[in-house]
């Protein structure tokens, strides 16, 4: 693959997006817990809403949307079932573990999308983003170390399956820049309420998770995911996933807010890792030392 300077006005809207995207996902875990309802009645309900959502943004985009079904459909089937893998096995970690651990080991994410980016494109990860990128190594080690032992494991471990998928499906966004990111999300929205359906029975919620579910489901999830998916579109995938500790940071402030979940000290010391990790493979990169802007890779003929 040939590598070209990066146009940077393509870049940091990319990242503009990564950021935006992981703000507004960080509330799921808000939302879950406010609802008081099951992992399953919630994948299965906020499945549903973003189907609407979906569906609306499609049939406006109906030629476009045809399109990329008939050129993208494997791809397209292989995002579909790797969001849905991510977002259940994410709502499951959240009932399983505190939220501030779970929205931590999310910032896992940039290392293995730059490893997968690295083998499946080529693409190459600058120094800086490399540095950032182990920075992230550490913060995770002493989140997840400090669940060693305790019932918070299994949780954990949820999670990290989770940031796996979610790592992966940013590849697949990167690699096929032109594929409807809509109708992919669609596919694993419906793959999420084809599956939850087995658990769920949203006739026992109340009217308090209704409410926690709707502006989840109609608004931040889909909304946030389409915003995160788009970004590749412009930034390399190692650099998006660079953002997912967006999540992490808002995920622990929600959670001490509304909660009153408060993290350990090595879950504080390993988020402000994460994020010396984020600024300085990304936004506090500036200009090669050559005076060149960094190298990304240049977009296939």
């Amino acid at each position: 693959m040939k590598f070209a300077p990066a146009r940077m006005t393509g870049r940091p809207t990319g990242w503009a997006l990564a950021a935006l995207g992981m703000l507004l996902v960080s509330t799921d875990s808000l939302w879950v817990r406010v609802s008081r309802a099951s992992a399953w009645d919630v994948a299965f309900v906020v499945g549903v809403l973003s189907i609407v959502l979906y569906a609306g943004i499609v049939a406006r985009t109906a030629a476009s949307s045809w399109a990329s079904i008939r050129t993208d459909t494997k791809p397209l089937l292989l995002a579909g079932v790797l969001g849905t893998v991510s977002q259940l096995t994410f709502l499951n970690a959240i009932t399983h573990t505190e939220v501030p651990h779970v929205v931590a080991i999310v910032a896992a994410a940039p290392v293995l999308a730059a490893a997968v980016a690295w083998i499946v494109l080529r693409e190459r990860t600058s120094a800086r983003v490399a540095i950032g990128i182990a920075l992230t190594v550490v913060g995770i080690g002493l989140v997840v170390g400090d669940s060693l032992g305790t019932p918070n494991l299994l949780g954990d471990f949820l999670a990290l399956v989770a940031v796996a998928a979610f790592a992966v499906i940013t590849v697949v966004w990167r690699r096929y820049q032109t594929m409807s990111r809509t109708v992919g999300l669609a596919l694993s929205s419906a793959f999420v309420v084809v599956i939850s359906a087995f658990w769920a029975d949203p006739t026992t919620l109340d009217g308090r998770a209704m409410l926690a579910m709707f502006p989840m489901g109609l608004c931040c999830n889909p909304l946030g995911r389409l915003a995160y998916s788009t970004a590749p579109k412009y930034a390399p995938a190692g650099e998006v996933a660079l953002f997912a500790p967006v999540e992490t940071v808002a995920g622990i402030g929600w959670a001490v807010l509304f909660l009153n979940e408060f993290p350990t000290i090595a879950t504080v010391i390993g988020a402000v890792v994460i994020v010396a990790g984020v600024l300085y493979g990304t936004v506090l990169r500036g200009r090669g030392t050559d005076g060149t802007t960094p190298l990304v890779a240049a977009d296939r003929n």
